[in-house]
């Protein structure tokens, strides 16, 4: 691997509630995650809903403070150069939050600013943002009269005013058409080509596959592998039998496509649909955190 960018240790989250007997008690949003990220890796976070993915971006992006753990940032603690780790990150939230009020480029203008980056440096930086995200024609526009596609590119463009180390995109392409999900991976690829690290969270596995150098699956807080998505498949079986019964549709995976096709053939006749295909991460992703809690 690189040089490490991003060091997660023995990370835990915990948070006040009210359990079940109305009484106060703690739940556990993360237990206990270690992981590390290396320079212009595009790494991937997934897992169910309330699996952990977002308060994991939140602690790493200074939104919310570790119960317990430690994270360092470019060789950075971020308990003692949050500062300094600020200037190197940028973050592409779920939900858009610029000000309203402002034009597309008033909105960038005012992050420059914030970052204290000079006037002629700014001006430059967000006319070249802006053409790459195909937002130029627009610059003057309200923020209000956006598409959602053309509001998240915008997210995109303004966490990369400063020329950040690292990018944070929790749910970049979430409810986008496809052609506006696929133009921000190319971006993505790009980004990595550069050297800027990229951590992401996704609820579209393909694209984790398609974008990812590595991906982490988390389930209820706790961390159950880290791999390749090439990796993930291969250890699960390299190819996947599937066909239709009383209760659904079901699976088996295997090694070999020999295997596979073997054991699709001793499938009763009167089966429906009957498949043999490469396995997916998706496939991956449903065997650790759904049918199973380990592979």
């Amino acid at each position: 691997m690189n040089e490490l960018i991003i060091e997660m240790e023995d990370l835990v989250k915990e948070f006040p509630h009210t359990n079940e007997a109305q009484k106060k008690a703690w739940k556990t949003a993360v237990a206990g995650v270690t992981l590390s990220v290396g320079r212009g890796e595009v790494f991937g976070l997934l897992g169910p809903n309330g699996a952990g993915k977002t308060t994991i971006i939140r602690m790493l992006t200074m939104q919310t403070r570790p119960t317990r753990g430690r994270i360092r940032i470019g060789g950075r603690d971020i308990e003692t150069d949050a500062q300094e780790i600020k200037k190197r990150i940028g973050v592409v939230p779920q939900h858009v939050n610029f000000d309203q009020e402002l034009t597309v480029w008033q909105n960038m203008e005012l992050h420059a600013r914030l970052h204290h980056i000079a006037r002629a440096e700014r001006t430059a930086r967000i006319e070249r943002l802006l053409a790459e995200m195909a937002l130029t024609e627009v610059r003057n526009d309200s923020v209000r009269r956006l598409s959602g596609g053309m509001n998240r590119r915008l997210l995109i463009a303004r966490a990369l005013v400063h020329d950040p180390q690292v990018l944070f995109l929790d749910e970049p392409t979430v409810a986008l058409d496809p052609q506006i999900r696929r133009r921000i991976w190319d971006f993505v690829r790009d980004l990595s080509r550069r050297g800027v690290t990229v951590f992401l969270t996704t609820h579209y596995i393909e694209e984790a596959e398609a974008l990812c150098d590595r991906v982490a699956i988390i389930n209820k807080g706790r961390l159950i592998a880290v791999r390749t998505p090439r990796e993930f498949c291969v250890r699960l079986g390299a190819y996947a039998v599937e066909w239709d019964e009383a209760a659904g549709r079901d699976y088996r995976f295997f090694h070999t496509h020999e295997e596979a096709r073997a054991y699709a053939r001793t499938l009763d006749e009167a089966m429906q649909r009957v498949l043999l295909r490469p396995t997916n991460l998706e496939d991956v992703f449903i065997e650790l955190t759904g049918r199973k809690e380990g592979l």
